[in-house]
């Protein structure tokens, strides 16, 4: 098995949960909250990766990261180096393409929070921001863990995006998905197995840890 790839993988997996899990609960806060419709439009937008073909979204990445566009001569200046075909650029592409593999769960768990106890919260004085970190955040440790789990399983398995925006260099984008697929390409079919057959076991493993995290909140709000 290609372990660089792997190692690489994770290593992209775990920075996009990190860096996308705070951003996810203001954006879930205010959909599960907010009565605007602008918020249908923003719910719209921020659930695009999850209709649209992972090249074509990879395609307006790559296109909004080359030096040809703005922001890739602006980070050019600034860095020295082009943002599309790195890891960093990778990692830009993989948080927005995780985006609703985040809000959603967080979204979901908010709604389902009991609105009295939002309301007592803010009749006893404290602010939004004391509410959120003290009320909604511990009732929704649920919602948070499956948003953790299913965002870092999205960005192991995801291809298209990766492949667009980041190609295939060793030990820099060459993320598993594509270690399997030039082992196919090369014929290397037992260690196109041996790399599927792990991911299928990982696969396996989040989907029982997301059931688990269900069940687990369901039990919590027992129904009537």
């Amino acid at each position: 098995m290609d372990w660089e790839a792997i190692w690489l993988s994770f290593r992209l997996a775990g920075l996009t949960t990190v860096i996308l899990l705070p951003l996810a609960v203001p954006v879930a806060a205010w959909l599960a909250m907010s009565r605007r419709r602008i918020a249908v439009l923003v719910e719209a937008v921020v659930a695009l990766p999850l209709v649209l073909p992972p090249t074509v979204l990879g395609f307006y990445l790559l296109t909004a990261m080359g030096t040809a566009s703005p922001f890739g001569r602006w980070w050019q200046q600034i860095t020295g180096a082009t943002l599309a075909f790195s890891f960093t650029g990778l990692l830009v592409a993989s948080v927005l393409s995780s985006l609703p593999f985040a809000v959603q769960p967080m979204v979901a768990a908010f709604a389902g929070l009991d609105r009295r106890l939002l309301e007592a919260s803010a009749v006893l004085g404290r602010t939004r921001a004391a509410t959120l970190f003290r009320v909604v955040l511990p009732l929704s440790k649920a919602g948070l863990a499956t948003a953790a789990v299913l965002t870092f399983a999205h960005t192991v398995g995801e291809f298209g995006v990766v492949l667009m925006v980041g190609g295939n260099i060793p030990g820099s984008t060459r993320t598993v998905s594509i270690a399997i697929y030039d082992s196919v390409q090369g014929f290397d079919y037992a260690t196109a197995t041996r790399t599927s057959a792990a991911m299928l076991g990982f696969a396996l493993l989040v989907l029982t840890a997301v059931y688990s995290l269900r069940r687990h909140r369901e039990a919590r709000w027992p129904r009537p």
